[in-house]
């Protein structure tokens, strides 16, 4: 999936910050130190013992007349013990050799990864036992969002009917550039920003081709309006992207409040910046933090989002991030610590037809947000052309590709990628032509991410861009006209899964299935800044208070409100306690009851994980596989990380060998299984445990669906609770059937599910995906 409106000159992956070997080139590197040093006490403050290790690493300079302190970008504290500096390679080599440095990373930069999915999640039903009334809206919650800042004047941000600040809030709000204090009230109760590690990697930020960017909290961009406003945004009514979509705009938790810590800026996110950011939000007091951020997987203990974030967990904060857009190629999925909820990305039942139709009578079916006004449109039939071949990139529609003798006047076919799809129509209209079909290539298939469009477009899919094309090629002079049918809600299936969500199983960390989750993230209507146009390009002069984007960014954001829901009416709840009322109810059916469906065929654990998001029956799981900060460090000793691996991510210095004694058999409490099966093995064993939130004498039965080729075997099969809070263990075992030995069933996989079902209410059931790997098994 091209980028939207923020990076469209970048691909979204995971860039590492380049050095130049042997030399005196400076780059950005997080050192972390060694927790609980003795040393730190003999200096007068923890930046001075920071400074202490510069100097020592740092050679030549006082001949240079440098001031060391200058080097230093931030000193943490929360988020881990350690620093951020600039050095050289050579400089680096020596910081990392010394004894209380536990490592020495690179900055690395990473990407960005919303009016009616309120109502799709089912959040403002009738009465008091809506998910609202039972939440109160997520009063008394505070979401941190990392991202790209906020328009404060948005009307998503009013505070009118706001409670007071909480009084554990110790935030402020920066002043900056075009931004001051009084730009935040009780709904947008804190903002920061966090420039030093992009500042030092990037020229100045000011580029003739892009918006002009604010040195402060304010955003220029538009992401962090969108994704902060889905997560915790007020209701708005009349809301509308120039007359589509209408209805009233609100954010998951629209009682929440909100605190956006600006990292990303035109070139990135830089991990020096992020971590810093949530150092800072574990001190404000932040309930939730959301990430609609990341790159390609790479291993926890190198991973700073998962470093920065297990100590947010282990101070009671949820933690949502973007799984990532890199589907559908397997073991795409980024963000994959266990202790934080990874959202993948699924559809609406919404659409905004957006019709060709040929001039041989022939219908079809696309997808618009032109031309605006929510009105029923046809427009004029117009010849159409299709300019491919050469090295300009012309069938992408290039800027200055397309050749004006054969564009003017005509509607023009553009196939995605490369460049942005609302930049396509730019180049359209500035090479003379007056429409334009966008058409999905064999990659996207049949993603339907709509745009506002600068001129009269649609977007087709893979199969109708096949027809059209052999529809131009085959007539001389092929002729269509564009038929736009506003907004339509209730006639599609969904939710499905996007084409663009990532998929697993997870590269870094296969023993936890991953994605968690899919919500809401495919043409999101959300907040938008005043001083963008819908499409983010700065040749585009319109002006609108929502657009539309689409991405795990959106998905993200709405599982981080629905987080602040379940924690306003469970404030005792632990971060593992919420995601897992939130996974155990989510849901495999669509709609109309059918299978939530990944492309052509059903939706399998590694697309969806345990389902669709169900906020309504996860205000009300019943039961809920609880998890403590310590049971992530023994889970990573059965994974085979090394105690510098762990000291590492968890800033405890630990050996395995006893951790493992004291609990022999260890299992994480994860809401989902996940079993692999080396070569040899035919039984795994699993144990886990839950705990009754629900009616004080509840008595569940299992129900197992169990994966193909594999026995499934339950101990005990009926769970007798007597209160409430009350916890009890099970077993799983996992038994290779003979007949799925061999070669056939090799480097394959298998999925099914575990479900407790309460013997008095049949409807409350507790849910865990299964998945199976038979890793190089012969």
């Amino acid at each position: 999936m091209e980028p939207k409106t923020l990076f469209v000159f970048f691909t979204i992956f995971l860039l590492f910050v380049s050095s130049s070997s042997e030399s005196l080139k400076k780059q950005t590197y997080v050192i972390q130190l060694h927790p609980n040093s003795q040393s730190a006490k003999a200096f007068p403050s923890k930046l001075d013992w920071h400074l202490s290790f510069l100097q020592e690493a740092v050679l030549g300079i006082e001949e240079e007349n440098e001031d060391p302190s200058s080097r230093i970008l931030y000193s943490y504290d929360s988020a881990i013990e350690g620093f951020s500096a600039q050095l050289t390679e050579s400089e680096a080599k020596t910081l990392k050799n010394l004894p209380e440095v536990v490592a020495v990373r690179p900055d690395h930069v990473l990407q960005l990864q919303t009016t009616y999915s309120y109502k799709f999640l089912g959040l403002n039903g009738p009465g008091p036992s809506s998910v609202w009334s039972k939440s109160r809206s997520g009063q008394g919650t505070i979401i941190g969002v990392l991202d790209t800042g906020v328009w404060p004047e948005s009307p998503s941000f009013d505070d009118t009917g706001m409670p007071s600040i909480p009084s554990k809030w110790k935030g402020v709000c920066q002043e900056g550039e075009s931004f001051t204090p009084s730009n935040c009230n009780k709904k947008l109760i804190g903002a920061r920003f966090f420039i030093r590690g992009h500042r030092v990697a990037n020229s100045p930020l000011d580029s003739p081709n892009m918006p002009r960017e604010y040195i402060s909290a304010r955003d220029s961009t538009g992401h962090g309006t969108h994704t902060a406003s889905t997560a915790g945004g007020s209701s708005v009514s009349m809301a509308s992207v120039l007359g589509n979509g209408a209805g009233v705009a609100s954010g998951m938790a629209p009682g929440a409040h909100v605190a956006v810590y600006k990292v990303c800026w035109f070139n990135g996110c830089y991990s020096s910046d992020i971590l810093a950011a949530i150092d800072v939000a574990i001190q404000d007091k932040v309930d939730v933090l959301s990430l609609s951020l990341g790159g390609f997987p790479i291993p926890l203990y190198d991973d700073t989002i998962a470093i920065g974030t297990f100590r947010a967990t282990e101070h009671g904060i949820s933690v949502v991030c973007a799984g990532g857009n890199n589907g559908p190629l397997a073991s795409s999925v980024a963000n994959t610590a266990p202790w934080v909820s990874t959202i993948g990305a699924g559809t609406l039942d919404r659409k905004f037809p957006g019709v060709v139709r040929l001039a041989n009578g022939k219908l079809l079916y696309g997808e618009s947000l032109y031309p605006g006004k929510g009105i029923k449109k046809a427009e004029r039939e117009l010849e159409i052309v299709y300019v491919a071949g050469g090295d300009k990139g012309s069938e992408f529609c290039l800027r200055g590709s397309l050749p004006r003798e054969s564009v003017q006047g005509k509607m023009v076919i553009c196939d995605r990628g490369v460049n942005g799809r609302s930049e396509k129509g730019q180049a359209v209209k500035e090479a003379g032509g007056v429409a334009m079909i966008l058409a999905n290539t064999e990659i996207n298939q049949e993603e339907d991410s709509v745009d506002v469009h600068l001129i009269p477009a649609t977007l087709i899919g893979y199969e109708e861009s096949v027809v059209l094309k052999g529809y131009v090629r085959d007539t001389v002079r092929a002729k269509a006209r564009l038929i736009f049918g506003g907004t339509v809600i209730g006639r599609s299936r969904g939710p499905d899964v996007a084409q663009f969500s990532a998929r697993g199983p997870s590269l870094a960390n296969p023993s936890v299935l991953k994605p968690d989750l899919i919500a809401p993230g495919v043409n999101i209507i959300a907040a938008w800044p005043q001083n963008l146009g819908p499409t983010g390009l700065p040749y585009d002069s319109r002006r609108v208070n929502f657009t539309v984007m689409s991405g795990t960014s959106m998905s993200c954001p709405h599982v981080s409100g629905i987080t602040a829901l379940i924690r306003s009416a469970y404030p005792s709840w632990s971060p593992a306690a919420i995601r897992s009322a939130m996974m155990t109810t989510a849901d495999l059916y669509d709609r109309r009851g059918k299978e939530i469906r990944d492309g052509d065929k059903p939706a399998g654990v590694f697309a969806i994980g345990a389902g669709h998001v169900n906020p309504v029956k996860a205000i009300n799981p019943g039961l809920v596989y609880n998890i403590q900060p310590v049971d992530y460090i023994a889970y990573l000793c059965t994974i085979g990380f090394t105690r510098s691996d762990i000291l590492a991510i968890t800033h405890r210095n630990v050996s395995c060998g006893v951790v493992l004694r004291k609990s022999p058999g260890f299992s994480l409490n994860y809401p989902s299984i996940s079993v692999i099966f080396r070569r040899g093995r035919t039984k795994e064993m699993v144990t886990r445990r839950v705990t009754n939130v629900g009616s004080p004498n509840s008595v569940y039965t299992v129900n197992v669906k169990a994966p193909m080729g594999i026995n499934v075997i339950v101990k005990p099969k009926r769970l007798v609770f007597s209160h409430v809070d009350q916890t009890l263990s099970y077993r799983v075992w996992f038994v290779l059937k003979k007949g799925s030995r061999g070669e056939k069933v090799a480097d394959s996989f298998a999925d099914g599910q575990l479900t407790w079902v309460d013997s008095r209410n049949v409807m409350q059931r507790v849910r865990s995906p299964i998945s199976v790997t038979l890793k190089n098994y012969h």
